[in-house]
C-alpha cells in the first residue's frame, strides 16, 4: 500500500509563495521608487542606523540592513532548509526515481550561468561575482508560473519547486564554500557542540519546537562570528528538525507551516525593500552592457533556460527519469526561462560578492532587468503553447 504523503504542507507552500511574489513585486517598485526620490538618502541613514546590545565578549550591535541581511534572513533560510528536508523526506525528492530529474536540472542550470559570467568576466575584478545567476528566486517563479493557472500542467509547477529548492541548495553551498570570510574555528566548535545536541534532539525524537529553535539562536550567534555566513545557521537548524514520510504532520511541517506566511508576507518583501533600493544614474545603463551586467542578464535568460533544458534532455535520454505528466520540451524551455528570475538570492550573493557600492549597484539593476525579461519570456513562451494548443505528450527535441 502506498504511503499517504502529507500534501496540505506543499499546497500551502506553493500558494503562500505565489501572494508572497506578488507582494514581493510591490516591495520592489516601492523601494525603486523611494531610491530615487529625496527621501532616498533618509531611507539609507535609516537602514545604516546601529541597533542592538555589545559588551566585551558578546557583540549583537549590527546596522537595520545587517539584521536584515544576516538575521532576518536566516529565518528565510531556515524555511529553505525546513523546505528541502520535507522534500528529499515525502515529497519530490524523496525517492531516487523522483528526485534525479529536478535535481541533474538544477545542476545544469546552475552550472552553465556560472560559466558563462566567469567566460565573459574572466580577468577582470569583477569575476568574484560568478555566483549570482546560478540562483532561482522560488517566490517569484512560483508566482509567475501560479498566475497561468490551469493553462500549464500542474506536474510542471510540482517540478519548477523541486527544482528551485534543489537550486536554493546550491547556492547555499556556494555562500558557505565560496562567499564567506576568515573562517574562526573556535566559533565553529561551539556550533557543532550545539549542533550535536540539536541532533541528539532529533534522535530522541522531542517533538516541541522551541527545544529546536532556543539552541538554533546559539547556532547563529557561533556562525555569525565564525566568519561563515550566519544564514547557513538556518538550513543547519532545519535538518535536525523531526519528520514523517506520512500523512502525519510532524514537528518539521508544523514550524514550516508557521514560518512561510511570515517568511513570504513579511521577511522577504522586507529584504527586497532593503536591498532593491537602487538609485538610477546615467553610468549604471552602460554597466548592463559590461561584463559584470552582461554575465548576470545573459547567464539568468540563456544559461538558465538552456542549462535545464539539455540537462533535462540528457537525463531523459539516459533514462533516469521522466518528463512532468502532460509536459513537452516546450514546457521545459518556458520553466527554464522562469528558473532565470533570480531576484532574491542573486542580489543576496551580489551582496557577498562585492565591496564596491557602484558594482553592487549594478549587480541589483542587471538582476532585475534579467528577471523582468525571464519572467515575460517564461509566461509568453508557456501561453504560447496553451494557445496553439501544442500536444501536451512528451516529444523528442
Amino acid at each position: 500500500m502506498l504511503k499517504r504523503i502529507n500534501l496540505d504542507t506543499f499546497r500551502k507552500y506553493v500558494n503562500a509563495n505565489s501572494i508572497g511574489g506578488l507582494i514581493l513585486i510591490g516591495c520592489v517598485c516601492i523601494s525603486l521608487l523611494i531610491a530615487n526620490l529625496p527621501a532616498g538618502r533618509s531611507f539609507e541613514n535609516w537602514l545604516g542606523t546601529y541597533i542592538g546590545w555589545e559588551t566585551g565578549s558578546i557583540g549583537l550591535r549590527f546596522s537595520i540592513l545587517h539584521w536584515i541581511n544576516d538575521g532576518l534572513m536566516a529565518v528565510f533560510f531556515l524555511l529553505v532548509g525546513l523546505e528541502i528536508k520535507r522534500e528529499m523526506v515525502e515529497g519530490e525528492l524523496s525517492t531516487p526515481s523522483k528526485a534525479m530529474l529536478p535535481v541533474i536540472a538544477a545542476f545544469g542550470g546552475a552550472i552553465l550561468p556560472a560559466v558563462i559570467f566567469v567566460l565573459l568576466n574572466k580577468g577582470t575584478t569583477t569575476v568574484s561575482g560568478w555566483g549570482i545567476p546560478m540562483a532561482t528566486d522560488i517566490a517569484f517563479a512560483l508566482a509567475a508560473i501560479t498566475l497561468l493557472g490551469k493553462k500549464v500542467p500542474a506536474s510542471l509547477k510540482v517540478f519548477l519547486a523541486a527544482l528551485a529548492i534543489v537550486d536554493d541548495l546550491i547556492a547555499i553551498l556556494v555562500i558557505a564554500l565560496f562567499y564567506s570570510s576568515e573562517i574562526h574555528f573556535n566559533y565553529l566548535l561551539y556550533a557543532g557542540a550545539v549542533m550535536i545536541l540539536l541532533i541528539i534532539f532529533n534522535r530522541l525524537n522531542m517533538k516541541r519546537r522551541w527545544c529546536y529553535m532556543v539552541p538554533g539562536l546559539f547556532v547563529w550567534y557561533f556562525i555569525h562570528h565564525s566568519g561563515i555566513h550566519a544564514t547557513i545557521a538556518g538550513v543547519l537548524v532545519a535538518m535536525t528538525l523531526p519528520t514523517t514520510p506520512d500523512a502525519t504532520e510532524s514537528p518539521l511541517e508544523k514550524l514550516e507551516h508557521a514560518l512561510t506566511k511570515p517568511v513570504n508576507f513579511f521577511i522577504i518583501p522586507l529584504f527586497a525593500l532593503a536591498n532593491t533600493n537602487i538609485r538610477f544614474e546615467p553610468s549604471m545603463v552602460k554597466g548592463l552592457t559590461a561584463p559584470l551586467g552582461m554575465g548576470i542578464i545573459i547567464g539568468l535568460i540563456a544559461g538558465k533556460c538552456v542549462g535545464i533544458f539539455f540537462s533535462t534532455w540528457a537525463g531523459v535520454r539516459l533514462g533516469i527519469g521522466k518528463l512532468p505528466r502532460q509536459a513537452g520540451w516546450m514546457h521545459m524551455i518556458g520553466l527554464g526561462l522562469l528558473a532565470g528570475i533570480g531576484f532574491t538570492m542573486s542580489i543576496f550573493i551580489s551582496l557577498l560578492s562585492f565591496d564596491d557600492p557602484l558594482l553592487v549597484a549594478e549587480a541589483k539593476l542587471a538582476i532585475l532587468v534579467a528577471s523582468v525579461f525571464a519572467a515575460l519570456l517564461g509566461c509568453s513562451v508557456l501561453l504560447m503553447i496553451h494557445r496553439k494548443g501544442t500536444p501536451l505528450k512528451q516529444k523528442k527535441p
